[in-house]
């Protein structure tokens, strides 16, 4: 299987769209034309786990946290060892970070499946800017052939409907230059006819294929093609996850509940006045949020969907305080800790459905930091 056709199933999981405009996600390294026969799953590349890559003789390395995220000036083995090490061996590197944290069924999902949430929704909404509408103007005799050439390069998909247009009539009014050769009218001369307005949508990362063939079959020597950008809300996506859990409990039982979930012996717990110490037993949490990775941005809006517990990777030592403040109890679990599973849960997942191609987990992706 071509590394191409890895890709396309994992940017169904997780569009790249769905990323934070800061981020840097998809193919970081190497060729969409590769083949892929092993591929190695991790939360962060390493060297241990380019060793391990190589062990294995994967051809491609797909990770959470981007390994290029800043400009490289240089790509040596002092400026950039590890995507020198991944050149060098032939091995691609592709990322989908906030992406597949934003993605149903990604990272913050998972996260809120440790909890036992029900009812889960995003903490913030994503919104997929990917979406636009191209409209132009054509004779009717021209709409077969135009539409047909405009839903062939992409246009025209609305979920699991294809070949969507609309069109209307009306009055299209011009006036050639000299030099042009109208296929209506006279150079220099007012003209009027009848056209048939045309509107799809489309990707935006296709708009340039569907004017093309727009085109290329519309018999207007110089064919009028508007494009619109489209935001629209992306259905389950966005940055967290905050939901209800099935009955009430204390935050000690979601303590235990979440450290059997992540596999993970630690947790960092701050609990707002009542719910830490001796106390925290008697402190009872029915709605709770949760941010995969590091999650203080999302605070507020924890604090104002009502949750009364907030899981996240890593919070800073002022915000967490903060959020105390509020009444919040914040529990932190490591950044690397909160992600993990989700990448384990997707190396799995891929070893399902790829076809003739090896996929597992890093047994060398560990947090760096370590509780003595």
């Amino acid at each position: 299987m071509k590394i191409s056709a890895v890709i396309s199933t994992l940017e169904k999981a997780a569009p790249p769209v769905l990323a934070e405009p800061w981020d840097n996600v998809g193919l970081l390294v190497g060729s969409s034309g590769g083949q892929a026969k092993k591929v190695l799953v991790c939360t962060d590349v390493t060297q241990q786990v380019l060793a391990e890559a190589q062990q294995m003789k994967a051809q491609l390395i797909v990770a959470h946290h981007p390994v290029i995220f800043k400009p490289l000036s240089a790509v040596t083995t002092e400026a950039a060892p590890l995507v020198w090490e991944a050149v060098r061996h032939d091995i691609a590197l592709y990322a989908m970070h906030t992406n597949f944290d934003a993605a149903p069924g990604g990272t913050n999902d998972v996260l809120a499946e440790a909890l036992g949430l029900t009812h889960v929704r995003p903490l913030r909404a994503g919104q997929s800017e990917d979406v636009c509408k191209i409209v132009t103007f054509l004779p009717g005799d021209d709409l077969p052939a135009v539409s047909e050439a405009a839903f062939a390069a992409g246009a025209g998909q609305i979920g699991e409907y294809f070949d969507c247009a609309f069109f209307t009539h009306g009055i299209g009014a011009f006036r050639g230059g000299q030099g042009t050769s109208p296929a209506i009218g006279t150079p220099g001369e007012h003209a009027a006819c009848e056209e048939v307005r045309l509107e799809m949508l489309a990707p935006q990362s296709r708009a340039a294929e569907v004017i093309a063939a727009i085109r290329s079959v519309h018999s207007y020597e110089t064919p009028a093609v508007d494009v619109y950008p489209l935001i629209s809300p992306a259905p389950g996506s966005g940055q967290g996850r905050i939901g209800a859990l099935p009955r009430s409990v204390t935050v000690e039982t979601l303590v235990r509940r979440v450290k059997k979930a992540l596999g993970i012996g630690k947790l960092r717990v701050a609990g707002a006045p009542g719910a830490d110490g001796g106390q925290r037993k008697a402190n009872l949490v029915t709605t709770a949020a949760c941010c995969a990775g590091s999650g203080a941005s999302l605070v507020g809006d924890a604090v104002r969907a009502g949750a009364g517990l907030y899981l996240t990777g890593e919070i800073g030592h002022h915000e967490t305080l903060d959020a105390v403040e509020t009444g919040l109890t914040v529990v932190a679990a490591g950044h690397g800790n909160s992600e993990r599973p989700a990448m384990r849960r997707l190396a799995e997942r891929l070893d399902e459905t790829l076809g003739g191609v090896a996929v597992r987990f890093a047994a060398s992706d560990r947090d760096p930091l370590r509780i003595t």
